[in-house]
């Protein structure tokens, strides 16, 4: 059976080539900012492109921070994509201002230590042990967009409960490329725009709802 996939609808850009990439890996897919759909669908994208304090705001705008809590209390898929990563997060720093992020995550959102920003490239990326995301693509490289990102992982998870699967990239210093926790995914890069690799990674998230 085809999964349904939202793609949440809230302002931001880049989402037409992520809706096109969900539907090339194999989901049915819809770009709405509609709760019925977002609360039935089998999994939600949360793209992200620009600033951590303008997606907020946009977000805020929608509710949505309320409509993916729904979701993860009753264990059904998101995915945040680039900025859609960073704001599961509870703090976004740019630019000397602080915005509160949806809080999914402990952790702050920060400029990276580099002397070339943005990052924009293919940077490789090194998974976790076990990632579903990264089944069969653990040795390929990602297209990355960004200034910020968040360093260190702070949410202690410790048996019986299962820990978090962490994937991990370097630009001037080593930052958070992607995270596994429960229903809850995300990735700092753009898979939309990473070739088959990136489709592959989507394809696994799709057959994992």
């Amino acid at each position: 059976m085809t999964k349904k996939v939202t793609v949440l609808d809230y302002g931001s850009g880049n989402v037409h080539s992520a809706c096109k990439a969900l539907a090339h890996a194999g989901a049915e897919v819809t770009l709405t900012a509609d709760p019925q759909a977002i609360y039935e669908a089998d999994g939600l994208v949360v793209p992200g492109v620009g600033a951590f304090g303008s997606v907020m705001q946009k977000l805020s705008s929608k509710a949505a921070g309320r409509f993916i809590d729904k979701r993860l209390t009753a264990t059904r898929p998101v995915l945040g994509i680039c900025v859609g990563m960073q704001v599961m997060f509870e703090t976004g720093m740019e630019h000397g201002i602080e915005t509160p992020g949806l809080g999914q995550w402990p952790g702050t959102v920060r400029l990276l230590d580099s002397p070339r920003l943005p990052n924009i490239g293919w940077s490789k990326v090194t998974p976790d042990s076990g990632s579903a995301l990264f089944d069969g693509v653990e040795q390929e490289h990602f297209y990355f967009v960004h200034s910020y990102a968040v360093t260190d992982w702070e949410l202690d998870i410790r048996p019986p409960f299962i820990p978090a699967h962490l994937t991990f990239a370097e630009h001037g210093q080593r930052f958070l490329a992607a995270v596994e926790n429960g229903p809850l995914s995300a990735t700092q890069f753009h898979p939309e725009k990473s070739g088959e690799a990136g489709l592959k990674l989507l394809s696994n998230w799709i057959k994992s709802l």
